[in-house]
């Protein structure tokens, strides 16, 4: 098969000067901004304007593509790849273009004719958000029949800095035949390239937040590719897709059609183009995790939630609150059962005193007790579990929907996604030191870490000493821990102790049940 693909970068410029270096079509809508460059042929230059960098409103926009030849260059190609002999369009060809404009609505077209009787088109279509349509077309005028496959690629060049998180996919990734295939940028350095072919299907690379994606027809059969290289010191990660070949008679045409994907990993509208266009997953392409039965889920009932509260950290609150109401009879039947084995208390101490030396006896004498109360020293435990997959679901939500990104509660948190940016270290900023990231111990983080040590003095005690310190030890080592988790989620825990300290402290008063905090 021939070679796809752009030529090698060239020494590379400033992003400005490669912008510069030869005719471009301009791209314009309300989410984008950009140019397609017509030297190739290439959608390299690309820029989300309801994004920024930062919290600031005047920083600048995310930057998603950028040319050839540039620094951390990224972009799209589309082409045809000959099947037999005749000269294909490539990187250096110099197409025209019916319009110096692309808008919604409002597509262009290049044409470029090879000389040998091949005529190429190559319409581009831009929705109201971040979708390309690319309808490839040729036109046979000599006199013989022409083989030709078409194909569409995505190259990045440079490995981009990732977040480094375990629990997040960055790379190149697709779904073929239904099946998501992820690859990390390190894996593809040591592979080098990876294929499947598939029936329709989409592939690409991703961000945390931000994504290029070619996807096929629903119907169609293609051969796909991940490819790293090296030039000199330069890593390169490509995604391309190679149609079925197409023999075209004299005197006939032939055409193809590509979807371009290059902008926010945005939920619903990733399920829109599932629905509409026959992308099949493309919901995928958010890594919502192995609780993804959950995560999903709980990401919609916060954006309902959302419609009818100021912003998403109420939204978390409310989410809370459906949550334990919920799980409310399980918390019941759970915490009546710890009210009874704190009432149990003195009698267990008797216990210890008089069998402390022996191990044995002193376990069936606890047993004989709790069979004799009717307790199960376990039923306590069984909130927590099934709270577990909730907790990381709800965390998903928060790292990788962009949702999220840049959302602010009250006071001092203006993105829920991020940490709490405050630290008790420089007394929450009267100190101007800038403490290392181990110390960002913040405001919320301490009221999580002081709700936790509360309800754990409400619970029953263990029996077992070692357990009991170290049951004294978890309070203070979740505050650290929680404190580099997106204050959203560290919101939700502090909230959800709050709620589990009330049903338990009136579940514990109806039982009869001494409440002391000193115990």
């Amino acid at each position: 098969m021939a070679t796809r693909g752009p030529a090698a970068a060239l020494p590379l410029k400033t992003r400005e000067a490669a912008l510069a270096a030869g005719p471009r079509v301009a791209i314009r809508s309300k989410r984008l901004s950009g140019s397609l460059a017509l030297t190739g042929a290439k959608i390299d230059d690309l820029a989300l304007n309801n994004y920024r960098e930062t919290l600031d409103g005047n920083s600048a926009k995310i930057v998603l593509l950028s040319p050839a030849g540039a620094k951390d260059a990224y972009f799209a190609q589309f082409g045809w790849v000959a099947a037999g002999g005749g000269t294909m369009p490539g990187a250096d060809t110099v197409w025209k273009a019916s319009s110096d404009v692309l808008e919604p609505g409002r597509p262009v077209t290049l044409t470029w004719d090879n000389g040998q009787g091949l005529r190429f088109s190559q319409t581009y279509a831009l929705d109201d958000d971040f979708m390309f349509t690319v309808s490839q077309k040729v036109e046979n005028l000599g006199q013989g029949a022409a083989a030709l496959h078409p194909f569409g690629l995505v190259s990045r060049h440079g490995t981009p800095k990732t977040t480094g998180y375990a629990i997040l996919h960055e790379g190149v990734l697709g779904v073929f035949d239904n099946t998501l295939k992820e690859i990390s940028y390190s894996d593809m350095k040591e592979k080098g390239v990876a294929k499947q072919d598939s029936t329709g299907g989409w592939l690409g690379i991703t961000d945390k937040y931000w994504l290029t994606t070619l996807a096929a027809s629903p119907k169609a059969k293609v051969s796909t590719r991940f490819v790293h290289s090296r030039d000199g010191d330069l890593d390169k990660y490509q995604a391309d897709i190679l149609g079925e070949r197409l023999t075209v008679a004299a005197g006939a045409a032939a055409e193809a059609t590509t979807y371009f994907f290059a902008g926010a990993k945005e939920v619903k509208l990733l399920d829109r183009y599932a629905e509409t266009l026959g992308i099949a997953r493309f919901d995928l392409a958010i890594d919502f995790g192995w609780f993804y039965f959950l995560t999903k889920p709980i990401f919609y009932l916060l954006v309902v939630i959302h419609e009818y509260v100021p912003n998403f950290g109420l939204a978390i609150l409310v989410l809370t609150v459906l949550i334990k109401g919920a799980m409310f009879p399980l918390a019941n039947k759970s915490y009546s059962a710890m009210s009874r084995m704190k009432k149990l208390q003195p009698q267990m101490e008797k216990l210890r005193e008089r069998f402390g030396e022996d191990k044995l006896r002193l376990n069936q004498e606890m047993m004989a007790l709790y069979k004799r109360e009717k307790v199960n020293p376990a039923a306590g435990c069984l909130p927590i579990f099934v709270q577990i997959p909730v907790f990381f679901a709800l965390y998903k939500v928060l790292f990788v929907t962009i949702e999220m990104r840049h959302a602010p509660f009250y006071g001092w948190i203006h993105d829920l996604s991020a940490p709490d940016p405050t630290t008790i270290f420089n007394l929450f900023g009267l100190i101007p030191w800038a403490p290392p990231e181990y110390l960002m111990i913040g405001i919320w983080p301490l009221i999580m870490g002081a709700t936790m040590w509360l309800q754990q003095k409400l619970n029953p005690q263990p029996t077992d000493p070692v357990q009991a310190k170290i049951f004294m030890i978890l309070p203070f080592l979740f505050t650290f821990l929680l404190a580099t988790f997106p204050a959203g989620l560290v919101i939700y825990w502090a909230w959800n102790n709050i709620l589990s300290i009330a049903q338990q402290w009136v579940i514990m008063k109806k039982e009869g049940v001494k409440v002391s905090l000193t115990s």
